[in-house]
């Protein structure tokens, strides 16, 4: 940390004095390329395809300069000069976020880009896989499933790390709690530059704050990830036409509620848009027929079986969510609300949300859709079993509800982002009348105007607070970080 100041200062006092945040930058950049060497400081003219790799547009900022560390050690450095100078920062892990300003900065700051802190690797048992943040989880899978064993992450495999175990984590294997519910240690630096290590015997008040408290406390340098003995599943992919739209949705909450999703082993991927219905049937466990849990579905007749009963592995699960996903860049945003399990509310919603959805559809040509996440009370039992989060998850069954909307033309996100914010206030009024109401929003699917960590309950936001503040003394996570669900920003 001395040699690092000795820069800071030997750089700031031989530049000619100037005035301004380009001046400061300037200053901060130089001592961190000095620092770090050019390799891991990239500075004007920036390359593109970095400053590009968000993935919405609506993000892309480029930044006065990107600092890419390959280890804890210069993230150390980084971080101790962002704050010597006061400099504003973004870190970004794997950029999926579509919140503008979470994992990116303009020409007022400095990107800190986690890409290349992307390794994998598994103890010699294969019990621990040690991840960076700047993995993408279809990797990460795949260096586990060679071992026989998998790790809760999340469903999409584009997604990266770092960003979503802070927020959360949700899986296809309920029973098996959040992916940051299973997370054994984090490897973290600190405002100060100190590496620390959080876990169930170091810096345990820390441990809990990390595992859904989000960009706070420092930056996660390594993941210690507890896995899980499952390799070979079983699953299947069905497509029905939209004007079925009220009996898949009966037999969604069918499963809900009497009894098919009890099976730990058991969960479904389900996504409805304006021309069609996705559901995507996943077992723990490699079966010759379809599992009873997912009896409440068999009366459905599919336009399509998009992707018939197989017996794989979650690697070759994501090779299929992948090869579904446009690779085009465009704009992207997702907002989410929660409420307990009621068919009737599903479809009430869903009619007012076709309506808007459709018309904006015709105005804009933007992509509409929402997705059920089911959220059984395994999910808040496990994660007190592993010690707890500050999520303050409902202990009764419930459910997740995500809009997402694509679109291209940035003259029309006022538009487009009005169905998604109109349909969760409606979501929201129709649950408290009927008695369905629960006041949480998902970290991971909140919008940029969404509080998440307000709906932690005020105990747990108090005591994120007292964490953040002994840690970070200088609040250098919350002045200097450019945006994100920060807790200074929280309204309790």
């Amino acid at each position: 940390m001395m040699l690092v100041k000795f820069l800071v200062l030997l750089v700031a006092g031989g530049l000619a004095a100037e005035n301004g945040t380009a001046s400061v930058l300037q200053r901060a950049c130089k001592a961190a390329q000095d620092s770090l060497g050019a390799d891991q400081v990239d500075t004007s003219p920036l390359n593109q395809t970095i400053v590009e790799d968000n993935w919405s547009l609506s993000c892309l900022a480029e930044p006065y300069c990107i600092i890419l560390p390959r280890n804890a050690r210069a993230i150390s450095t980084a971080i101790q000069i962002i704050a010597y100078f006061n400099a504003s920062f973004a870190v970004r892990a794997g950029g999926h976020s579509p919140n503008p300003g979470w994992s990116s900065v303009d020409k007022g700051g400095i990107l800190v880009d986690l890409q290349y802190m992307n390794k994998v690797s598994l103890t010699s048992d294969s019990n621990v896989a040690s991840v960076g943040p700047g993995a993408r989880w279809g990797d990460v899978m795949k260096v586990v499933n060679k071992r026989n064993v998998s790790v809760v992450g999340t469903r999409a495999p584009d997604v990266g790390v770092g960003g979503s175990l802070l927020g959360g984590g949700y899986f296809y294997l309920s029973g098996y709690g959040l992916a940051t519910d299973n997370v054994k240690s984090f490897e973290i630096v600190l405002s100060s530059g100190k590496i620390a290590n959080a876990n169930a015997h170091e810096n345990d008040d820390l441990f809990w704050a990390l595992k859904g408290g989000g960009p706070n406390f420092g930056i996660v340098t390594r993941y210690d990830l507890n896995t899980i003995p499952v390799n070979k599943i079983w699953y299947k992919v069905l497509s029905y036409p939209t004007d079925q739209a009220m009996n898949v949705l009966d037999a969604v909450a069918k499963w809900q509620l009497e009894g098919g999703s009890s099976d730990p082993k058991g969960n479904i991927i389900f996504y409805i848009g304006l021309d069609s219905i996705l559901l995507g049937l996943v077992y723990a466990e490699p079966l010759a027929g379809q599992p009873s849990c997912f009896a409440s579905f068999n009366k459905l007749a599919p336009v399509t079986v998009a992707v018939p009963a197989t017996n794989g592995t979650f690697t070759s699960l994501n090779v299929i969510a992948e090869s579904s996903v446009s690779n085009a860049t465009i704009r992207h945003d997702y907002r989410g609300v929660s409420s307990l399990v009621d068919a009737q509310l599903y479809k009430d919603v869903y009619k007012f949300w076709l309506e808007k959805a459709k018309a904006v559809y015709n105005t804009t040509g933007s992509k509409q859709t929402f997705a059920i996440q089911h959220v059984p009370s395994s999910i808040a039992e496990h994660g007190a079993r592993q010690g707890g989060n500050p999520m303050g998850i409902p202990q009764q069954t419930h459910q997740w509800w995500t809009t997402l909307v694509d679109w291209t033309d940035e003259s029309a996100d006022g538009l487009v982002r009005s169905v998604a914010i109109e349909t969760t206030a409606y979501w929201q009024r129709l649950s408290q009348e009927r008695g369905l109401d629960v006041s949480y929003i998902y970290m991971n699917d909140a919008a940029r105007d969404q509080d998440p960590i307000a709906t932690y309950g005020g105990a747990n936001v108090q005591t994120l607070k007292e964490i953040a503040a002994k840690y970070d003394p200088g609040q250098v996570f919350q002045r200097l970080q450019n945006d994100g669900f920060l807790l200074y920003k929280v309204r309790t």
